[in-house]
């Protein structure tokens, strides 16, 4: 049976990131994560976080709702999902291709590899937009 899921609320501002990565590594020591599972899920949360908080929202004095974002992690004996959930512009992340590699160190460039290392260290990553708000899911094996 799934245990009940921690959640955290957080305004999206410059402390979000840093307040969900002490969040979540408070679950990993009580559920005594892997190392490898511990950072995989540690990495892609900061990644879809940052680009929450970087580009989902309009300057909140114009807002109509205040910006706000939830995550919610539960685990059973296969699985861990962890949904972060936004009421910021819609985005989806598993529709955008990944630039090129790049064929040299020389020739690289920062940035838009994010959902690329999501995807490597994640069994799997959804997305969905409902009633406003959008809903990134990530899912990792708990074994």
């Amino acid at each position: 049976m799934p245990s009940q899921p921690d959640t955290l609320d957080l305004v999206p501002d410059q402390n979000a990131v840093a307040a969900a990565m002490q969040w979540l590594e408070g679950i990993a020591e009580r559920e005594a994560w892997p190392p490898k599972l511990n950072f995989g899920l540690s990495l892609s949360v900061d990644e879809a976080l940052t680009n929450i908080v970087s580009y989902a929202f309009d300057d909140p004095a114009e807002a109509g709702t205040p910006p706000s974002v939830l995550l919610s992690c539960s685990q059973d004996s296969e699985w861990i999902s962890l949904d972060i959930v936004d009421n910021g512009r819609p985005y989806d992340p598993t529709k955008t291709p990944p630039p090129p590699l790049a064929a040299t160190l020389d020739d690289a460039e920062v940035g838009g590899h994010g959902v690329r290392l999501m995807q490597h260290y994640l069994h799997d990553l959804r997305y969905a937009r409902s009633g406003g708000r959008n809903r990134l899911t990530l899912i990792v094996r708990a074994a």
